[in-house]
């Protein structure tokens, strides 16, 4: 079920001054336009444990070949064009290791950069730089790339009034994080956990024999007060049924285009439509063509590329 979330355009993004960071300053986490989804301890902690896998603390070639006293400077560099998530963890992975570090943010999350943009200047000691560079980058890399496929996907259906949602097909214990990366890229985040919406799907109605209005029924009677109802449907016959049933909205789950069509029409008015089922950026423009309100897509979480970024020293 949609719990949509508006989100503003990150075209001018590029244009916000850098923001310096340093230790008398703690990262922004609140990004009140895309709203963080964690507390600083809760970030502080995930950080931390990522570093404690990659045994950061005890990084043996760092610690054989640099002077603890030696100072560095260097740019966190985007090697392709795309846009930006996941920079918070980044600064605390660097923060951990060098707490006099001072960084300089140039793209914040929701920024869309060109290949060769700087994201981050930090300036500090070199030994906590390179032991905290591979954790600091695979969080950007991955939230980045969520962010990225994103927002080729928004910008593919722009001028139709179909929203771009996820799905929960997310890296178990990185939901609240990879849906923020949503957000980032421009998408709009679907339901977030089981208990917090009603999506009445497929093996749903086989445990009432199809029979869509009783499942409708039977949900209205237990989910909380105003909370809306969706039900997935592969047929014109289920989608006519849940209208009836007073679903809220109807997900058209693999449908051919002109059954989507007849879908839209069959909801004008009665309820929003929810396309879904193998969409691919070849084929998202031509479903939002057809006045759906909404179109899922597994892949922004489930298969992203990871941006190629890059941590370079002066």
């Amino acid at each position: 079920m949609t719990t949509p979330t508006p989100n503003p355009s990150s075209s001018g993004d590029s244009f916000r001054a850098p923001r310096t960071v340093t230790p008398m300053s703690m990262p922004a986490l609140n990004y009140d336009r895309l709203r963080f989804p964690l507390t600083h301890d809760q970030l502080s902690s995930l950080v931390r444990s990522a570093l404690e896998e990659d045994q950061a603390f005890n990084d043996v070639t760092t610690i054989a070949t640099v002077l603890s006293s030696r100072r560095a400077r260097a740019s966190l560099v985007a090697r392709q064009a795309g846009c930006i998530a996941g920079v918070s963890l980044a600064l605390e992975a660097f923060r951990l290791l060098d707490p006099k570090i001072s960084m300089r943010v140039d793209a914040e999350d929701g920024t869309r950069v060109e290949k060769g943009g700087t994201l981050l200047y930090m300036t500090g000691h070199a030994r906590g730089m390179l032991s905290a560079e591979r954790t600091a980058l695979n969080f950007m890399q991955r939230l980045s790339g969520i962010a990225t496929l994103t927002a080729k996907f928004v910008d593919a259906v722009k001028g139709t009034k179909a929203k771009i949602l996820d799905t929960r097909k997310t890296t178990p214990g990185w939901r609240r994080l990879e849906k923020y990366a949503v957000r980032a890229g421009g998408g709009v985040n679907h339901r977030l956990d089981l208990a917090r919406a009603v999506l009445i799907k497929d093996n749903h109605l086989k445990a009432v024999d199809g029979d869509v209005a009783v499942a409708v029924k039977r949900v209205r009677e237990l989910a909380p007060p105003g909370a809306k109802v969706e039900v997935e449907c592969d047929k014109l016959e289920q989608v006519r049924a849940a209208i009836e049933a007073g679903a809220d909205e109807v997900l058209v789950d693999n449908m051919p285009l002109e059954m989507i069509c007849e879908a839209v029409e069959l909801a004008r008015g009665r309820a929003a439509v929810e396309a879904s089922g193998g969409v691919t950026i070849d084929t998202v423009r031509r479903i939002a063509e057809t006045g759906v309100d909404y179109i899922s897509v597994g892949a922004l979480t489930h298969s992203p590329p990871a941006m190629n970024l890059a941590l370079d020293f002066d």
